[in-house]
């Protein structure tokens, strides 16, 4: 009665203490951390990567260790998954696995990707690639001091926001110019500034929301403008915004409608009705143009888009024309189809660009040297008529099929020695994507990828786990590689990073 009881189950019964002595013995090959810093890598690693974090990885990687060699002890654990026998092999391993999590932790986050996807202006990818006069400039500006905000002429303090004035002015025909970081803070402010207590009128038909859940009426709110809706989602005439006018008025508003397309028993007044109205009421007409397209306007030195580029934007509005219509201020994205980084860049009478540079959401929303330095040698680019050869998004959507072809077929050839790939050429469409000319398909020639014993999720996933990761998109159970999106001088870097699939291991069934 008063003896020990015997265990109800074999879940509360103790380990083996042959087994527990045998785990202790195999932790003293395990050194000390100082021990451990004695060693020729670990003093390398040191002042590469300082003393407490290179301190935290050896505990880390000893508890690890230590873990391991307990599983293996007390489970069924492979034969062949030996455990290091003596203290220099314990410390091979944990300087190897140190090295490797301090080489890991320490990287950035944000990193370089190969796009292959065949979507040119990818918001998750960061949007637009940057030219090379800019990417040149970037780094002549940033490495350095500028004149940002200091005047070289008279010695004094400058306006950071007359920097790109001049350039912007001689390609669109605008009395002047400014510059904050992004087309939303450019809505914001331009709303702010002109419209903030009184009524905008807008066309219900043009209430959009984009990306990351950013709606015009939201942002109207924010500013505190008070949002006066017209016409019908598919339907707005003229005598709508006209019956909408009263002495509460500040503005009639235009947005493009970039993201989407109403096709059908539609209606919508011209950009120049609206300005004939504007002007009759003395109301200004400002436009949200989206995207920014600038080549074809009537600026000198412009240039002409190619064939492929008329054809994707034939709906997309030019900037140009806008100035050209009237319109009093108008914005839109410098890192979409201007290809530049990213921006709001607003236009219009000199006036009203006063009245928003002096608001005080100006300071805040206000672009840094770098976005100007990009951004006024993006914008050379298009004055000097280099804009279709040197800026990658207009050479991207003006690219031909047959040009895709040729790159794909010579990647395909690469690839064909690859035992565990199937390779073929097929027919596909590309996208110019970021809300930018909805509908659009260029046609391209896809690479396709199948794996003898991945399936199209794990060889996608393997691509990713490339360095630069490789980003590209599934269909039909392959995976599809879209070179229209690859830079040209990634082909090789393509080819070479995808040669090592065939250096992949073997996929292990799991046990069961």
């Amino acid at each position: 009665m008063g003896g020990p009881q015997r265990p109800r189950d074999t879940e509360t019964r103790t380990q083996d203490p042959r087994a527990e002595s045998l785990v202790e013995m195999d932790f003293r090959v395990i050194p000390s951390i100082e021990q451990l810093r004695q060693r020729d890598l670990v003093r390398a690693l040191e002042r590469a990567y300082g003393h407490d974090a290179v301190v935290t990885a050896l505990r880390e990687e000893a508890d690890a260790l230590r873990q391991r060699i307990a599983r293996h002890r007390r489970s069924d654990a492979d034969p062949a998954d030996r455990q290091p026998a003596t203290s220099a092999e314990a410390a091979a391993v944990i300087e190897r696995e140190a090295e490797r999590r301090l080489l890991r932790d320490s990287q950035p986050s944000l990193r370089l990707v190969i796009n292959a996807t065949g979507v040119i202006i990818h918001t998750n990818l960061g949007r637009a690639p940057l030219a090379g006069p800019a990417l040149a400039r970037l780094a002549a500006i940033a490495g350095g001091y500028s004149n940002l905000e200091y005047d070289l002429e008279g010695g004094s303090r400058g306006a950071r926001d007359l920097h790109a004035e001049a350039l912007l002015r001689r390609l669109t025909g605008c009395e002047a110019a400014a510059l904050v970081n992004n087309n939303a803070a450019a809505t914001l402010l331009l709303l702010t500034a002109l419209a903030a207590g009184r009524e905008v009128v807008i066309s219900r038909g043009e209430l959009v929301e984009i990306g990351g859940g950013f709606r015009v009426p939201e942002v109207m709110a924010q500013s505190g403008a008070v949002l006066r809706e017209v016409g019908t989602t598919n339907r707005t005439r003229i005598a709508d915004y006209e019956s909408a006018i009263t002495y509460r008025t500040s503005l009639i508003l235009r947005v493009h409608r970039s993201n989407f397309r109403i096709e059908g028993f539609t209606e919508q007044p011209t950009l120049e009705e609206l300005v004939a109205l504007g002007r009759r009421s003395q109301i200004p007409v400002a436009e949200d143009l989206g995207s920014g397209w600038l080549l074809g306007g009537p600026a000198e030195g412009a240039g002409e888009p190619a064939d492929t580029l008329s054809a994707a934007l034939r709906d997309e509005p030019r900037v140009q024309a806008s100035v050209g219509a009237g319109v009093d201020v108008l914005c839109f994205s410098g890192d979409k189809l201007l290809g530049g980084p990213q921006a709001g860049i607003l236009l219009g009478r000199a006036s009203l660009l006063a009245r928003i540079r002096r608001h005080p959401l100006m300071r805040a929303l206000r672009a840094d040297k770098m976005t100007y330095a990009a951004l006024e040698a993006t914008l050379s680019e298009y004055l000097s008529g280099r804009a279709a050869q040197t800026v990658p998004v207009v050479r991207m959507i003006a690219m031909p099929e047959e040009a895709i072809a040729a790159r794909a077929e010579v990647l395909a050839s690469r690839l064909q020695s690859i035992h565990e790939l199937q390779v073929t050429l097929v027919k596909g469409t590309s996208t110019i994507g970021g809300g930018s000319a909805p509908g659009s398909a260029l046609p391209t020639r896809l690479v396709a990828l199948r794996h003898r014993a991945w399936s199209a999720d794990r060889l996608d996933q393997e691509l990713r786990r490339l360095d630069p990761p490789v980003v590209a998109r599934i269909e039909n159970d392959q995976v599809m590689l879209d070179l229209r999106t690859v830079l040209p001088d990634q082909d090789e870097v393509l080819a070479t990073l995808l040669a090592r699939l065939g250096d992949a291991p073997p996929v292990t069934p799991k046990r069961t």
